[in-house]
């Protein structure tokens, strides 16, 4: 089994990187004592199901601390895959993360540097056995991306959901990205087309082949191609693009086909129609 140790000081991300793991596939368990920690990696060994756990430690748990190398070398001895990351970040920059979150530092009682200090020298020895990453000049989407470059295995790929909708029947809540493609010639107005949807060959090429459409899909290809990469490298897990017409049943229909048919072969994408079987 893979097993991340997740520690550091109180503040420096721990919190942002144990979910950004689990999204990644991780069974997580939050600030668990290490002797049951030892038990858990032992019952979810022999369970089979789980194989990728990470647990978070702090410097809540120092009396258990002076066993910790021990209990590493226990589960490396084991067979397990063991990485300890550890998460830093200087004074300064706790005390303003804790000030302006307004949070009470768990080893501080009224004095907030107090506590820092304290937290950073029970946490020494543990520091030299780990993976450092300081996270002093990184917001919460870069952390959730170096975590997932470094364990995400494909688990983080970015789910896009392209979607079809019709404007009269109200913008998607879920959208991230609206295009609106009420321009385009529309299929409603010919007898022989309007009873069919954009998913028809004969509407889909009355939809599509014109100049305008043509040019439409060529500009929102190009903006996903260079925007999807940024979103995932964000961190971002879901992303749904909405196309929007009239209804909802021809052209924007007739473009997200078309567009899931360009982009499939190189983001997980899933298409949904919204209004297609609406008439009213």
């Amino acid at each position: 089994m893979h097993i991340v140790i997740v520690t550091g000081l109180s503040g420096a991300g721990k919190s942002t990187a144990l979910r950004a793991l689990e999204d990644y596939g991780f069974f997580c368990v939050d600030n668990m004592p290490l002797p049951v920690a030892s038990q858990l990696v032992d019952w979810i060994s022999g369970n089979g199901h789980v194989g990728q756990l990470a647990i978070a430690v702090d410097a809540r748990q120092h009396e258990y601390l002076d066993s910790y190398r021990q209990e590493l070398d226990r589960l490396v001895h084991q067979g397990h895959k063991v990485d300890v990351l550890y998460l830093d970040a200087s004074d300064e920059c706790l005390v303003r993360r804790f000030s302006t979150t307004r949070r009470r530092h768990p080893l501080s009682r009224d004095d907030l540097v107090e506590g820092i200090s304290r937290d950073r020298q029970i946490m020494a020895e543990l520091r030299g056995m780990a993976d450092v990453i300081d996270t002093e000049t990184l917001n919460p989407h870069q952390l959730k991306a170096l975590i997932q470059d470094r364990y995400g295995h494909g688990e983080g790929t970015l789910s896009v959901v392209m979607l079809s909708f019709g404007f009269k029947h109200g913008l998607p809540r879920e959208a991230n990205l609206v295009f609106d493609v009420r321009f385009l010639r529309n299929p409603y107005f010919d007898p022989e087309l309007t009873e069919h949807d954009g998913r028809d060959p004969r509407v889909a090429s009355y939809v599509l082949d014109t100049p305008e459409a043509k040019s439409m899909l060529e500009h929102i290809e190009t903006l996903l191609r260079f925007a999807l990469p940024q979103f995932q490298r964000e961190g971002k897990l879901y992303l749904t693009v909405a196309v929007g017409c009239t209804g909802g049943r021809h052209r924007s229909v007739a473009m997200v086909e078309e567009l899931c048919r360009r982009m499939c072969g190189d983001w997980d994408a899933l298409v949904k129609h919204r209004d297609l079987d609406l008439r009213t």
